[in-house]
């Protein structure tokens, strides 16, 4: 069965399936009398459901890194959520529902309008919102969950879904691997497997109904497929796999820093995306050089108004000091689309992945633009960084955006604080506008940075969100790499210089491709860089750009797909 490759390595082991009992929940009105007891309740079950989030946070602090570990320092915020208790107070009080229909309900709330959001990060954090409410409501009936925690020998957990909190309490030593119906990669459970080394294929539908516990399963975490009562043969070539992937693993420990030069002596620099200023620990402990995304929203959601110059300023300067002279690529305010912000009035658009967005908010709203530009300039004082606008299709936008730029300089200069009054400027290049205009707009700026995730989404008009055409969204499809070879070849022909930073920088099969067709820059999720620096060190940039031309020559992504598989060798 096919699913998302969520945690790499090779699991062979005995199913385990793992079902929680469903709660029935009791939709009978109260009495009015019974109002403040059942409120009394709900306070109980978020008093109790913290202390077990606070066990849990102390438990993972001696085995698990900072980012593990403010996953429930999240889910403590969200039992405190003054919304939710809101919510639940007024269908107490309003609605005359007991605590756990008033809960139930408002979770589901904010769960599907989490899952209605296209930004795949934040809609897995519908997950963590109902890992949340299920605590909160076992709590609430006065039960205990089923766990993974006291297993009797090693096996492969199966699952309809697994929570952090499921993730976090299970036996890390008898679960070989894991396997959900549902998730994603860039779930909290999904992270947390990846720390501790579990496989993990999660997405595989209908797996919990098609089985019946105690078959043999062959979990291959890298590649997302999962056998159950596997044949012989197919055994023996993932046993030979297992032990082969473990010794790669050994050879990427290795290369973490080293540089991703090819044998003939090409060199590319490998960097990370990061959201969040805790971030970049892993990021270097992965061998980043750089970080050639930092999405700054983090700053401006789950508050109730913009942050500061300052408080901007601190949360910059704070990345920059732990990169320590490695360049670091800040990329302005990208909200709108599906990310909005409660504190700011958002037009109701009929496209708002087509509407106001990125760098034409910030263009209208020079005020929000300037006050994060004069806290990146101030930051630059402190180390190497650089300035991207997103969004970007014309030559105007990227001169008015300028425009403020200096204006911040200005003001800065007027007050006598120092900045680097060289900084290098860029632009994402994320529609196929900026990419037909890339040689009039490289005039402009210093670099490019191609989002090949919009960039895709706009150039085959496949909604990257919308599971039922999701298998036309491709980023290797033909149209769109001849989009990025001539932003890369408009970039190099007036001297400078192009990186990527969405999802296909970090795809093994792509990865001589897109250096083959001269790229000079990959920025992916820090897990990714070992196995993309190994291709990168294993093949000469000769073969590359024949391997890219070859490529380019092809009429579809079925063709392309099957030569790349031929070639790559996977890790």
């Amino acid at each position: 069965m096919q699913g998302i490759a969520a945690s790499p390595g090779i699991a062979i082991g005995k199913v385990y399936l793992f079902k929680k009992e469903i709660l029935e929940i009791d939709f009978r009105p109260i009495e009015e009398n019974q109002i403040h007891r059942e409120i009394a309740r709900f306070e109980e079950a978020k008093h109790k459901t913290r202390e077990q989030l606070e066990a849990i946070q102390k438990k993972l602090a001696d085995n698990m890194s900072d980012e593990e570990v403010d996953i429930f320092s999240a889910h403590l915020l969200m039992v405190s959520d003054p919304t939710l208790s809101y919510s639940v107070e007024r269908y107490i009080m309003v609605n005359r529902l007991n605590a756990e229909a008033a809960l139930e309900k408002s979770i589901n709330e904010i769960w599907e309008m989490f899952q209605g959001l296209d930004d795949e990060y934040l809609k897995e954090r519908a997950t963590d919102i109902k890992d949340v409410g299920t605590s909160m409501l076992y709590n609430l009936a006065g039960k205990e969950m089923a766990s993974l925690s006291r297993l009797d020998s090693e096996v492969i957990v199966v699952s309809p879904d697994l929570t952090p909190s499921d993730t976090a309490r299970m036996d890390s030593d008898k679960v070989l691997g894991f396997v959900t119906d549902a998730g994603g990669r860039t779930s909290h459970t999904a992270i947390m497997a990846r720390s501790l080394e579990i496989p993990a294929v999660v997405g595989v539908r209908n797996a919990t109904y098609l089985l019946k516990g105690g078959e043999t399963a062959i979990v291959d975490g890298s590649s997302g497929i999962v056998y159950f009562n596997p044949t012989d043969e197919q055994l023996d070539y993932y046993y030979l796999l297992k032990e082969s992937y473990s010794h790669n693993k050994h050879m990427l420990q290795e290369l973490r820093n080293l540089p991703a030069i090819t044998t003939d002596g090409r060199r590319v620099e490998m960097v990370a995306n990061i959201g969040v200023p805790k971030d970049v620990k892993v990021a270097l402990k992965n061998g980043a050089e750089g970080i050639g995304l930092f999405r700054t929203e983090f700053l401006f959601m789950d508050r109730a108004t913009f942050p500061s110059e300052d408080e901007q300023f601190k949360a910059y300067k704070m990345v920059v000091e732990q990169m320590a002279g490695r360049p670091v690529i800040f990329r302005t305010l990208d909200v709108g689309g599906d990310k909005n912000l409660g504190y700011m009035d958002f037009p109701r658009e009929l496209n708002p992945f087509l509407g106001w967005r990125a760098i034409r908010i910030g263009l209208d709203r020079p005020d929000i633009l300037k006050t994060q530009l004069r806290a990146i300039l101030r930051t630059s004082h402190y180390g190497c960084l650089r300035i991207m606008y997103p969004m970007i299709i014309s030559v105007e936008e990227i001169r008015k955006a300028n425009w403020i730029l200096n204006e911040a300089k200005d003001e800065l200069r007027k007050n006598n604080i120092p900045f680097n009054n060289n900084i290098q400027v860029g632009i994402m290049v994320e529609t196929p506008a900026a990419a037909l205009i890339a040689d009039r707009l490289i005039e402009e700026v210093d670099f490019f940075s191609i989002g090949t995730n919009d960039l895709t989404q706009y150039t085959l008009a496949v909604d990257r969100g919308n599971e039922t055409i999701a298998h036309l969204y491709q980023p290797m499809h033909p149209a769109v790499l001849k989009l990025i070879k001539m932003v890369i070849d408009a970039s190099h022909k007036a001297g400078k210089w192009t990186g990527i930073c969405g999802e296909l920088a970090g795809e093994e099969t792509a990865a001589v491709v897109l250096l083959g067709m001269g790229l000079d820059e990959f920025s992916m999720s820090a897990g990714s860089i070992p196995i993309i620096k190994k291709q990168i060190r294993i093949v000469s940039y000769e073969d590359a750009k024949n391997i890219a031309d070859r490529v380019l020559s092809m009429s579809s992504s079925n063709e392309i797909a099957e030569y790349l598989d031929s070639i790559t060798k996977p890790f």
